[in-house]
């Protein structure tokens, strides 16, 4: 593992998915899921989430789209959290999921916009 580029990654991670969740999820691994924790950490937002070509808020737009595509609401609780905190609103989001109801299917988009909606009454948004 690369110390320095794990570090930049859970700094990163923190910033987008908020601290609280990540320092939990990092605590709690264990031997079966700490390669996982520490694979994501690293790769997934030490490398490609600091990558310079696209900011974050483009990277949440299409994290939303492919996690609808993918119909993974657990992943798209964390990144509405993400969107949120990069600056998306609650109309853009709303434009994201009815665009992928589209290309992805309107049983996937609907579960996206339940799990939102839980999202923004956690957080009064």
């Amino acid at each position: 593992m690369d110390q320095e580029r794990f570090n930049q990654g859970l700094a990163t991670r923190r910033e987008v998915l908020g601290a609280e969740y990540v320092d939990k999820s990092i605590a709690s691994a264990d031997d079966f899921n700490r390669p996982m924790q520490e694979l994501v950490t690293e790769y997934c937002w030490g490398e490609i989430w600091n990558r310079p070509g696209l900011d974050r808020r483009t990277r949440s737009i299409i994290n939303l789209a492919m996690l609808t595509a993918l119909n993974r609401p657990h992943e798209i609780k964390l990144h509405v959290v993400g969107a949120l905190n990069n600056g998306l609103s609650k109309a853009e989001i709303s434009e994201i999921f009815l665009q992928s109801a589209i290309y992805c299917g309107v049983p996937a988009a609907i579960d996206s916009f339940r799990v939102a909606r839980e999202v923004f009454k956690e957080r009064g948004v």
